[in-house]
């Protein structure tokens, strides 16, 4: 039988619905859907099948994020690790890394019965964080790693890149983003918009008291390495805004590659050019107003 795990925001009315919908039209498909067991109740489908754990997406043929941005994120953990592709949805506001908008739901549903789409890979990154040889922490990022300062003063942290020392900042923290994450937090930051196509890792200090303070690509075989100084505040590590952990002073986080890449759906050919136009709502009409 066909499966599909359907991630969703259960506590909007009107998401739940349309996830409803969804479920319903995807069983009466033949396929066997499963939903996150938290969200399962709310639905009150029958047919849908509670799971909890890790491997949630283990032998599904997609799983469908319906929501915003952080609801695919939420998402992209459990489909990560089994391989699964993604496929976005956008009920929320940008929406940048959804596939498709809520008026292209029944299209997308029925490309999905008809496996009509293509599957793209996003690189990803791996962190890890330690203190005097102790792991504190590990984990990935679809979007990004960030370092930041907590409530106390400004961040002392320094930056290595492969092994070598690059620069000593004072700053609210240090972003390490991928391609995919080049237009959230990292673009809020100052970073440049990163092509999904291009492998690389984007470095971007973040409010840096320093004269060399701009943002940087890196090779995406490049070792980041974020020392917190001895003598500097504690700090936290965030990875896609999802998932923190406390850094105290004279933590190291490494940030690298990632070695499972995330799998996103693509519905039909579209350049990354004309999402950033309708995303951002850029105006291409010249402000004399011609084209």
């Amino acid at each position: 039988m066909r499966q599909a795990l359907l991630v969703t925001h259960t506590g909007r009315k009107d998401i739940t619905e349309i996830a409803r919908t969804v479920a319903g039209d995807l069983i009466d498909a033949g396929f066997r859907v499963r939903v996150v067991a938290e969200e399962a109740a709310d639905l009150d489908l029958p047919g849908v099948v509670p799971i909890t754990g890790p491997q949630a997406a283990d032998g599904v043929e997609i799983v469908i994020a319906l929501g915003g941005d952080g609801t695919l994120l939420r998402a992209a953990e459990l489909a990560r690790p089994c391989g699964a592709p993604l496929l976005g949805i956008n009920l929320g506001k940008v929406g940048f890394l959804a596939e498709a908008e809520i008026g292209d739901l029944d299209k997308a549903m029925r490309d999905v019965v008809r496996r009509s789409y293509t599957v793209d890979e996003r690189l990803t990154l791996d962190v890890v964080a330690e203190l005097g040889g102790r792991e504190l922490a590990r984990s990935f990022a679809l979007n990004e790693v960030s370092v930041e300062k907590g409530r106390a003063r400004m961040l002392e942290v320094t930056v290595d890149v492969d092994g070598r020392p690059l620069s000593r900042y004072g700053c609210d923290g240090v972003l390490c983003a991928t391609p995919t994450g080049s237009t959230a937090y990292a673009f809020s930051a100052g970073g440049p918009v990163v092509w999904p196509e291009v492998e690389a890792i984007i470095v971007v200090p973040n409010s840096a008291h320093a004269l060399f303070s701009r943002p940087l690509v890196t090779a995406p075989t490049s070792v980041i390495a974020i020392t917190v100084e001895p003598v500097a505040a504690a700090a936290l590590l965030c990875c896609d805004g999802r998932r923190t952990w406390d850094l105290p002073a004279g933590s190291r986080v490494t940030v690298r590659r990632g070695e499972l890449p995330v799998r996103v759906v693509r519905l039909s050919p579209r350049p990354f050019a004309d999402r950033l136009v309708a995303k951002f709502a850029l105006p291409v009409v010249g402000w004399r107003g011609q084209g």
